[in-house]
């Protein structure tokens, strides 16, 4: 019999909480990220006020520095700890891909100088469209469309970029690249970099709408991801005709292995929320997991190194964050994590090697406390423990300390 008859496990996409041992070993822009910490630095740089993640245990997570996230409670509503990372690499799919219990040994190829000619022309050749070279480097999804989004009007090139994440990224205006021919290219450019030298973890279509000067990104994006080499605790519950629910890109992340509900894509981490209370009141759910991605913390404020707008969108998860208590039943469980840093104090602008929070809260719990500090899979053999399947590659349970 389940502990728990619902595990929700909500992903606040960057939000790390300290560099980890080993992040002298992963660098931004020519500096290493042992001095990286994603709340911490927020907290100190603009001030941080999140009274109820504070109250399940957010300031009592135990800290290597004197670096304060917010003030630690008396007497916690739940537990708390931080989680490193065994994998090698920083990116989404990793962190997630770990957290679901897999240890990724060899990581995905990032492009910080562009993408080979050769895979370009490829592209060209398919399309029967040019692409822009000079978009062919990390760029921030807003600012190539404002830089070439004008060219592409005129021209009908295609605007061709990537991130600090291995993804290849295409982005066209709606009225010029129909979303039909988009998704066509889109779906060649994921055939053709399946293996190495360009091992990608997604490609995304990115489609936009507007004039120069005021274009919109459009709620019309999708993402062609690879599948994960081996089953994870999402494929053994889903293996156990156990509900799973994606609320946000997790299928994607996932390429749909081990999700049998899709709740569809989050168009703000508001809409997320939103759609994961929607999925906490469905009637039919009434024994399973759901698995939530809140990516505006890393999208919109994380890359683009604006800790005030990343302390914003923090405070507006955590006002909101009741609503998600309220909406439990007695017997669920609620984990609230991260899957990498993206500290917007650091150089550069990619992610972070830190360490993740993880906190903890049911209705049922009795006690609090500091749970051990362990890696990302963990929280993946928990929920495989609590649900009577086997857990992934690695990663160790802390279902009896939850008490």
């Amino acid at each position: 019999m389940s502990k728990f008859k619902r595990i929700h496990l909500v992903v606040l996409d960057s939000v790390g909480i300290g560099a980890a041992p080993d992040a002298h070993n992963f660098v931004n822009a020519g500096v290493p990220d042992g001095a990286s910490d994603t709340l911490g630095h927020i907290s100190k740089s603009v001030g941080l006020n999140v009274p109820n993640m504070a109250k399940i245990g957010l300031g009592n997570i135990e800290r290597e520095t004197a670096l304060k996230t917010v003030p630690a409670e008396e007497n916690p509503s739940g537990y708390y700890t931080k989680l490193e990372e065994v994998s090698l690499g920083k990116d989404t799919m990793t962190g997630h891909w770990e957290i679901m219990g897999l240890n990724i040994t060899e990581p995905f190829d990032t492009f910080w100088n562009g993408f080979p000619e050769e895979i370009l022309t490829k592209i060209e050749e398919f399309s029967g469209r040019k692409v822009i070279r000079e978009a062919n480097k990390p760029y921030s999804g807003t600012a190539v469309i404002d830089d070439f989004g004008p060219r592409q009007m005129e021209t009908g090139e295609l605007i061709i970029y990537t991130s600090a994440d291995p993804v290849l990224q295409i982005a066209a205006h709606e009225e010029i690249i129909p979303l039909d021919e988009l998704y066509r290219i889109c779906e060649y450019a994921r055939s053709i970099t399946l293996e190495r030298p360009a091992l990608l973890g997604r490609i995304i279509a990115r489609p936009y709408v507007g004039e120069p000067g005021n274009f919109t990104r459009t709620a019309n994006r999708r993402d062609l991801a690879v599948s994960p080499f081996a089953p994870t605790v999402l494929d053994k519950l889903n293996e156990a005709g156990i509900d799973t629910y994606s609320v946000g890109k997790i299928s994607d992340i996932f390429n749909g292995a081990g999700v049998n509900h899709d709740m569809g894509h989050n168009k703000s981490n508001s809409h997320g929320i939103d759609t994961l209370l929607t999925t906490m009141g469905l009637t039919e759910f009434e024994k399973g997991f759901s698995f939530t991605n809140l990516v505006d913390f890393d999208a919109l404020y994380g890359h683009r190194r604006d800790p005030h707008g990343y302390r914003d969108c923090l405070h507006e998860f955590d006002e909101r964050l009741p609503e998600l208590t309220a909406a439990m039943r007695e017997d669920d469980l609620l984990m609230i994590t991260a899957d990498h840093g993206n500290d917007p104090t650091y150089a550069g602008t990619d992610h972070t090697r830190e360490y993740i929070p993880l906190l903890a809260y049911s209705p049922s719990l009795k006690g609090n406390g500091h749970l051990p500090i362990g890696h990302f899979a963990d929280i993946s053999a928990t929920i495989a423990d609590n649900f009577g399947v086997d857990k992934a590659m690695i990663g160790e349970s802390f279902l009896d300390k939850l008490v």
